[in-house]
């Protein structure tokens, strides 16, 4: 009895290539690429997906594996697809960051910090509750199904063996590093407007009663009652957030 394993190099090549574009995504998805992961259970999701993806699109990878040149080329292309692919989810959720910058500068709380346990370094103690709150909401509501069906979808998008257009990548990059600073300005509008109304009635008292130290009573105030408006309108806020990573998403997976 023989057994033809000849078809085994190239199908260790294809699963390489699969997991260099899957490894690079991974690595920077929010909630799934953090610090705080362990490497070992996100290796172990890349390794999951990427068996799972082979038989899919093993037939689009066409190597040579006589040559290297072809196959690290190859291997670059798949690390700068999946990285473009995490990137774009990364940015979305830059919008949280940039909502609860402005909310904490409107809130008295722009010298507030704590360790932003999605990126390793300091962030404003508003923006990281945001952020948390909205990747915790993306995987409560299955979002996250969006992420791999645009891994699914890219091998139609960026096909295995042919050079990615630069120029749609980098205007992907700016429509999406543009929409996540508008949705972000637009989900702190409430604050925008307490913040305006606040200081002029501060200005105002301090007109009218100058012997009136406004910094020591208007701060505490200004805490206490944004607070309470973020209390209220933090579900519509994350409502409006979902809606926009679920468009971007969806963008990049338009078979799903």
């Amino acid at each position: 009895m023989r057994i033809d394993v000849s078809f085994l190099p190239a199908l260790a090549a294809a699963f390489l290539l699969v997991f260099a574009r899957i490894g690079a995504m991974i690595m920077l998805l929010p909630g799934l690429g953090e610090l705080s992961v362990p490497v070992r259970v996100r290796l172990t999701i890349a390794l999951v997906l990427s068996a799972l993806m082979v038989p899919l699109h093993r037939g689009a990878y066409n190597v040579d594996l006589a040559l290297l040149g072809p196959v690290l080329l190859a291997l670059a292309q798949e690390m700068a697809i999946g990285g473009f692919l995490g990137m774009t989810a990364r940015l979305t959720i830059s919008a949280l960051q940039v909502a609860g910058s402005v909310i904490a500068q409107q809130l008295g709380l722009g010298f507030v910090t704590a360790v932003d346990p999605t990126q390793g370094q300091q962030g404003l103690i508003v923006g990281n509750f945001l952020t948390l709150l909205g990747i915790t909401l993306i995987f409560a509501t299955d979002l996250h199904h969006l992420v791999f069906a645009a891994l699914n979808d890219s091998y139609a998008l960026f096909k295995p063996g042919e050079l990615p257009s630069l120029g749609d990548m980098a205007a992907q990059t700016t429509r999406t590093i543009a929409g996540a600073f508008r949705i972000g300005v637009q989900l702190s509008g409430p604050f925008l407007v307490f913040g305006l109304l606040f200081n002029i009635g501060l200005g105002v008292l301090s007109r009218l009663m100058p012997q009136m130290q406004v910094f020591f009573v208007g701060l505490p105030l200004s805490i206490l009652v944004g607070f309470l408006l973020l209390l209220f309108v933090v579900g519509a806020m994350m409502v409006t957030f979902l809606a926009y990573t679920e468009g971007v998403l969806r963008a990049l997976a338009p078979g799903s």
